[in-house]
């Protein structure tokens, strides 16, 4: 899919592949960097979900300018306790240091949660700025009765209930949200 952008800029959005593996490398590490990190972790999480269950090739998603990436955003699966019943955790979302404040996170983002929609996932939690996400609809998580080991943060605990492709309305899950080992490392 491609969106025209703010100048005559196209950005391209769409799942990786495997030639992008090494471009998001370093693309989340450019994001993430910082004087104290050799290696941020995100980077790890991003290779360590992608060996794991939790890992959804098709919502792994790039944005693309001039053939380069500059924008990323990850939806893995997670369950919500009691019942095991799946759901999604956003990020890291990144977009390299020289093309941010341009509309790409946002991009990335809204073509990662369109994708989760058309594969009629339902619930997309994120631990992030709640000035950010609530552009796209992220509320607190508390208001669920979701819970994690990010819960104590408060409003940065955020969750995003998915229009179903059918129209029905199901009821919303609350528990104890369950991330995958990967998630430790963060």
């Amino acid at each position: 899919m491609a969106v025209p952008s703010r100048a005559v800029t196209t950005v391209r959005l769409r799942p990786e592949g495997l030639a992008d593996v090494a471009p998001i490398r370093r693309l989340v590490a450019q994001a993430f960097a910082s004087p104290e990190t050799r290696r941020p972790p995100e980077v790890q999480l991003v290779e360590a979900l992608r060996d794991s269950d939790a890992w959804l090739p098709e919502l792994s998603m790039v944005a693309e300018v001039d053939g380069e990436l500059v924008g990323y955003a990850l939806l893995s699966r997670v369950l919500v306790q009691p019942g095991a019943i799946p759901a999604l955790a956003l990020g890291p979302v990144a977009v390299r240091p020289d093309r941010q404040r341009r509309g790409y996170g946002r991009d990335v983002v809204q073509a990662a949660l369109d994708a989760a929609a058309e594969l009629d996932e339902r619930l997309v939690l994120v631990l992030g700025n709640p000035a950010y996400y609530r552009r796209f609809g992220f509320e607190p998580a508390a208001r669920f009765k979701l819970t994690s080991p990010w819960s104590g943060l408060g409003d940065p605990w955020q969750a995003l209930v998915l229009p179903s492709t059918d129209g029905a309305v199901e009821p919303v899950p609350s528990g104890e949200v369950i991330f995958p080992a990967p998630w430790s490392q963060v």
